[in-house]
């Protein structure tokens, strides 16, 4: 009788509890639909719709370490700590850039956009001799390593052919920069930071062109509402290339151009070379002459070894006699991790010369 009371009182009390925990179960929500990004293969790898556009966004850059040794890319005549001497040390720079591209299809063509911003670590490479002769500058600073500040080297927006905002002259990027080498203005090209309203034709049978309107930028800006103006035309074909720029300094009232040839004789080799022209032999007096005399050259090319490792050359002369050589190979030791070593010799005039290094490690996203 005891234990018949028991069973059942213990099955009453199970009941009872079961109830009470199904009075208070938990009742789980039913997730929010979430939104997944969704890859754009319009404009190539890498991009993907913004949420809730039809814009598509890429985002990429670099992370690079550079040591340089030698003349011009070390740095020479720094002071020392302890006896206020002279001495030759390293030139090193850490640099963090980041870039965005955006593309979008519209009724009046793709809308673009291209942005870089690099943060930059690091000392001043060259030499630290007194211009006036007299001594080593003792007092100076940029042997020291320290913060240089962030730059905005490409802010743009292109609709169709016309692009406005800040870019690098058309006198550069559209005829082609000087190799694949590091140190590529021994014999310098041309100047490149400004902002620009510039329109692109391509006529889709090898044939395209620019008309960049442009501000200069630091001692050779604009001082007028006259800006600096540069034309160029193209024709590319699978042989090459051939390319042409003139520019019109709106300050000096002074005219540079260069004619580029490209050629890819075999599959792994391509050549180059430039010719340039600016009816000012001064090169302070020119926002796009910046060699020395009136004309100037520059050749070169890079051979394929294999599918991890190029080779990479660079001369360059000018008529005030200025020679520049700057070669290096260039190594993947994994995609998207390039370690690249550099050799380059200068002669200025026929005078000053000396050798130098690079030593270059790069990891690209």
């Amino acid at each position: 009788m005891n234990i018949k009371s028991l069973l059942l009182g213990s099955a009453a009390a199970l009941i009872a509890v079961s109830g009470a925990r199904a009075a208070d179960a938990v009742v789980v929500a039913e997730p929010e639909p979430a939104e997944y990004v969704k890859i754009c293969d319009v404009y190539g790898a890498g991009y993907f719709y913004i949420p809730g556009t039809e814009t598509c966004l890429r985002i990429g850059g670099y992370v690079r370490y550079d040591i340089g040794v030698g003349d011009r890319e070390g740095v020479q005549n720094v002071p020392d700590h302890l006896d206020a001497d002279t001495n030759d040390t390293y030139w090193k720079n850490a640099r963090f850039t980041l870039k965005t591209w955006t593309g979008q299809e519209t009724e009046l063509g793709t809308l673009k956009t291209y942005t870089e911003t690099r943060f930059n670590f690091g000392n001043s490479s060259g030499d630290y001799a007194d211009p006036d002769g007299a001594g080593p500058l003792v007092g100076g600073t940029g042997w020291q390593a320290s913060g240089k500040g962030v730059s905005l080297n490409f802010a743009w927006i292109q609709l169709g052919g016309l692009r406005v905002g800040k870019d690098e002259s058309a006198f550069d990027t559209f005829i082609g920069y000087a190799g694949n080498v590091i140190d590529d203005t021994i014999v310098p090209y041309g100047s490149f930071d400004t902002n620009v309203i510039q329109y692109y034709f391509d006529a889709g049978n090898g044939f395209s062109a620019v008309l960049s309107l442009e501000e200069g930028a630091g001692a050779d800006t604009i001082d007028s509402y006259v800006p600096h103006v540069v034309g160029g035309v193209k024709y590319t074909q699978g042989w090459g290339a051939i390319t042409g720029v003139i520019a019109y300094d709106s300050n000096y009232e002074e005219v540079a151009g260069k004619v580029r040839l490209d050629i890819t004789p075999v599959q792994n080799l391509s050549l180059f070379i430039i010719g340039g022209y600016g009816t000012d032999s001064n090169a302070a007096n020119n926002f796009y002459k910046l060699w020395d005399g009136n004309w100037a050259i520059w050749g070169g090319g890079t051979y394929t070894i294999n599918e991890k490792t190029s080779f990479n050359v660079q001369a360059s002369y000018d008529e005030g006699e200025t020679f520049g050589l700057a070669a290096n190979i260039a190594y993947d030791v994994v995609p998207g991790f390039t370690v690249t070593a550099e050799v380059d010799y200068f002669n200025y005039g026929g005078g000053d010369d000396g050798i130098g290094g690079i030593l270059r490690f790069q990891r690209s996203f």
